[in-house]
């Protein structure tokens, strides 16, 4: 009809590829098809689709709903929907999904929590500091020199994140560690 716009059909997805050396906090709130295959640190929480590349280091905690990872990820990973570990992908960090896919030839070296009640699921999303303990908070904690606690990280015996301003446990984890009769 003369006069008359025509429908626009739907807007296109927005696609984001980013091939750089990124540092900061990232915030996507529409969704977006992003695909990182630099380096990136800090922190990430995006609504769509999130690709890690092979040739991709991360260094950050990630929120998303749709996230595959073929690269090298340090920090924990939150995936509302759906996370896929494509090979070579190495990722150190906790991860919760309820939906998870793990093909042959990728790393994992943290925890995995399958959740399924979307309450549940929301609640992490918030990012509940709390129980989160300091180097000597948990020297005080156990008793101990903070040195130790420092080389006990460090070679890995104690699990925690190091973080910008130091490393970060989770009481939790420090209490089950504690009753496993770790300490030597």
């Amino acid at each position: 009809m003369i006069g008359k716009r025509a429908k626009r059909p739907e807007m296109e997805e927005k696609q984001l590829d980013v091939d750089a050396s990124m540092q900061g906090n990232m915030v996507f709130k529409d969704p977006v098809n992003l695909k990182i295959n630099g380096t990136f640190e800090g922190s990430l929480t995006t609504k769509g689709n999130l690709t890690i590349g092979e040739t991709a280091d991360v260094n950050a905690d990630i929120i998303g709903e749709n996230i595959i990872i073929a690269g090298r990820v340090t920090g924990d990973i939150i995936a509302e929907k759906t996370l896929k570990l494509v090979s070579p992908a190495k990722v150190t960090g906790d991860i919760k999904t309820p939906n998870l896919v793990v093909e042959e030839g990728t790393i994992l070296h943290g925890y995995c929590h399958m959740i399924f009640d979307e309450a549940a699921l929301g609640k992490l999303n918030e990012k509940d500091k709390r129980g989160l303990m300091s180097l000597e908070e948990v020297a005080a904690y156990l008793e101990v020199d903070p040195a130790t606690v420092s080389s006990w990280a460090d070679s890995g015996r104690l699990r925690g994140k190091r973080e910008s301003s130091g490393w970060k446990f989770e009481k939790a984890l420090v209490d089950e560690w504690v009753k496993n009769e770790k300490i030597k």
